[in-house]
């Protein structure tokens, strides 16, 4: 971070627009990038405006709990929070999900395992389907998928108690909680039948790397949803161990991946029976997500 970064002031008597511009100047300074989108991020959060009512206010003063607001904002950013924790939301497949310190936070790139299953199924008949989250955490991956497919019902299911609490909250806020539902057990272990899909971003960095982490994701993201194991494998053993019995002829699962584990996931995954792995890479060309079927 730089000195002028670390120096700025936001003053009540600033108006919007000008508070904008010098948080965007202090987070590009500070290598916060992209730093126009989270400096709007931040200003809405401080002052509870819409991007539109950002807009129509520009010229207005911040005032003086805005002001002290967005202060404490930026210097939280400064020190490697993320935005999502700094507000306690984040953006997922078109969706505002609540995430809490006890969740990871979702990533873009997990929208990749959205697309993938929705395009899997667009080559389907319709019809109603189940859908399993294994490690459902926030409940991005379930909620994007109900919201897509109406006809779909899915569980999610999740080690830790208060994970499953916030994904419960974003079923709800959602208006997917009919349809929705979040047990709290460790991978299929309090699970009985069969679904049609399963799907599951589970914890995927090996404790060999945890050195290498971002500082947003080493001091924000919770452990358990991050490391499995020396070389972050640990979990794809215990899920591919479980899919026999909890998949159908025609079942499919979708596995998001670390960018390097392709070929160790696929060897697992052909060793519990399962040899017609397809691998999907994400807009960097880099392998994100494994999908096979039961056959």
């Amino acid at each position: 971070m730089t000195l002028a970064a670390k120096t700025v002031r936001i003053e009540a008597t600033e108006s919007l627009a000008l508070a904008r511009a010098k948080l965007s100047t202090a987070l590009a300074s500070a290598g916060k990038e992209p730093a126009e989108l989270e400096a709007r991020l931040l200003l809405e959060g401080a002052t509870e405006l819409s991007p539109l009512g950002l807009a129509l206010q520009a010229n207005q003063p911040l005032g003086e709990s805005c002001a002290s607001r967005l202060q404490s904002f930026l210097e939280r950013r400064l020190a490697d929070e993320p935005v999502s924790r700094i507000l306690g939301r984040s953006g997922f497949y078109g969706l505002d999900l609540v995430v809490t310190p006890d969740v990871l936070d979702p990533r873009n790139d997990t929208e990749i395992l959205v697309d993938a299953v929705l395009a899997f199924l667009h080559e389907r008949p319709r019809g109603p389907r189940t859908i399993l989250d294994l490690g459902v955490g926030s409940g991005a991956i379930l909620c994007a998928l109900l919201n897509s497919l109406p006809d779909a019902i899915g569980i999610g299911v999740d080690l830790s108690e208060a994970a499953c609490r916030v994904a419960r909250l974003n079923l709800h806020r959602c208006g997917l909680s009919q349809r929705g539902f979040v047990l709290c057990g460790k991978w299929a272990g309090a699970l009985a039948g069969q679904f049609d899909l399963i799907v599951s971003n589970p914890p995927y960095i090996g404790l060999n790397e945890a050195s290498s982490l971002a500082p947003e994701v080493a001091r924000h993201d919770p452990p358990l949803a991050l490391f499995a194991g020396e070389e972050g494998l640990d979990c794809y053993q215990q899920i591919a161990e479980d899919l026999q019995t909890l998949t159908k002829r025609g079942s499919a699962a979708f596995l998001e991946i670390g960018w390097r584990q392709a070929d160790s996931v696929v060897r697992i995954l052909d060793a519990a029976g399962f040899n017609n792995a397809m691998i999907v890479r994400d807009l960097g060309g880099r392998d994100r997500v494994i999908a096979v079927t039961k056959v």
